[in-house]
C-alpha cells in the first residue's frame, strides 16, 4: 500500500493514510521498560543491581552492585530476562536495576 491509500482505523473510526496507520500500530506494539531511575532499557544493555536480591530456587543471593550483561526485554513493562553464572532462566524486576 502506498501513502495515497486510505485505510479505516477501527479504534478511532477514521480513515487514515496507510503509512500513518502502520506507524501507529508499530508504536502501539512497543513496550517501554525503564530502570529504577527512569532510564529506558533496550535489548543488550548492561545493568547493575541496586539492592541485594535472594534468588528463589537457586539458594543464592545476588549482591548490590552486581553487573548483569546483555539483558533481553520480555514484553512485560517490569520484567527483564538475563543470564548470570550458575543461574538459569533469571528474570529480574526492572525496579531493582540501574542501566550502566
Amino acid at each position: 500500500m502506498s501513502d495515497d491509500d486510505y485505510v479505516f482505523d477501527e479504534e478511532s473510526g477514521e480513515w487514515l493514510p496507510a503509512g500513518e496507520l502502520a506507524a501507529k500500530r508499530a508504536a502501539a506494539g512497543q513496550i517501554e521498560v525503564r530502570d529504577a531511575v527512569g532510564n529506558l532499557l533496550a535489548d543488550g544493555d548492561q545493568v547493575t543491581l541496586i539492592k541485594d536480591l535472594d534468588v528463589k530456587g537457586a539458594g543464592q543471593t545476588l549482591k548490590r552492585g552486581t553487573l548483569i550483561k546483555s539483558i533481553r526485554l520480555t514484553g512485560d513493562a517490569q520484567e527483564i530476562d538475563c543470564k548470570f553464572d550458575g543461574i538459569k532462566g533469571l528474570v529480574l524486576r526492572a525496579e531493582f536495576v540501574r542501566k550502566r
